[in-house]
C-alpha cells in the first residue's frame, strides 16, 4: 500500500511539472513570453501557482525541448531563435503538414477545425487584427495536424509551434508576416472540404516556400554587421 501511494504521488508531481510546462509553452505560443525575455521564477512560478521546485522541473523539459535557455550566473531566458532553427522547423512542418494533408477526408474533424480558424481570421483581417490573425494562422496549422490522428504529431507540433512563434515575434510588423497568407489558408481549407487533398498539399508547399523566405529575410535584418 505504501508503495503504491508513493508512486501515486510521484505520478501527480510528474503530471504537475508537465501541466506547468504546457502552460509555459502556452505562454511562449500565445507571445506572453517573447525571444530573449528573462523568466524570473518566483514572478512566474506565482502567476502559475506552483512550486519554484515544480517550475524548475518544468523549466528543464522545455531546455531540452529548446524553448529556454540556461545562461550561468544571470538565469533562464527564453531561446532566440537562429536561421538554422528555422531552417529546420520548416523542413519539419513539411514533411508533418503536407502528409497529413494528402491522406485527409474532407468530412474530418480537422477541416472543421481548420474552416472556423479561417473564418475567425478572416474577421480579425478586417479589423485589423493582425495578432489575432497570427493566432487563428496557429489553430489553422494545428487543425492540419490534427487530419494525421496521431498525438505523438499533435505533441511534436505543439513544440514546433512555440518555436515558430518566436521566430514570428522578432517580425515587427505582424501585419507583413500574416496577411499574405489568410487567402492561402482558405484556399487550403476549400480544397480540403471538395476533396482535392494533394492540391490543398501543393499549394501548402508553394506557402511554405514564401513563408520560410519572409522569416529568414527577417531574421537576416537582425543579425549584427560587422
Amino acid at each position: 500500500m505504501g508503495a503504491m501511494t508513493v508512486s501515486a504521488a510521484t505520478a501527480a508531481g510528474f503530471d504537475l511539472v508537465e501541466r506547468t510546462a504546457r502552460q509555459v509553452r502556452e505562454l511562449i505560443t500565445d507571445g506572453r513570453f517573447g525571444p530573449g525575455m528573462q523568466l524570473a521564477e518566483e514572478a512566474v512560478a506565482k502567476e502559475l501557482q506552483v512550486s519554484r521546485n515544480t517550475l524548475r522541473e518544468s523549466f528543464r523539459i522545455l531546455m531540452r525541448e529548446g524553448l529556454l535557455v540556461r545562461e550561468p550566473n544571470r538565469g533562464v531566458f527564453v531561446h532566440r531563435p537562429t536561421l538554422a532553427d528555422v531552417l529546420d522547423i520548416y523542413r519539419v512542418r513539411r514533411i508533418i503538414e503536407e502528409q497529413a494533408i494528402r491522406t485527409a477526408l474532407p468530412h474530418h474533424p480537422g477541416v472543421v477545425a481548420a474552416r472556423e480558424a479561417v473564418d475567425a481570421a478572416l474577421t480579425y483581417r478586417a479589423q485589423g487584427q493582425w495578432r489575432m490573425v497570427g493566432s487563428m494562422n496557429m489553430a489553422f496549422h494545428t487543425a492540419i495536424i490534427g487530419l494525421a490522428d496521431s498525438e505523438r504529431l499533435d505533441t511534436l507540433f505543439e513544440r514546433l509551434q512555440a518555436e515558430l512563434r518566436l521566430a514570428f515575434v522578432l517580425i515587427a510588423e505582424p501585419e507583413r508576416m500574416h496577411a499574405p497568407f489568410v487567402d492561402d489558408n482558405v484556399t487550403i481549407t476549400e480544397l480540403l472540404e471538395t476533396g482535392r487533398p494533394d492540391e490543398a498539399a501543393d499549394l501548402l508547399d508553394a506557402y511554405f516556400d514564401r513563408s520560410e523566405r519572409t522569416v529568414v529575410t527577417a531574421l537576416n535584418r537582425l543579425v549584427p554587421r560587422a
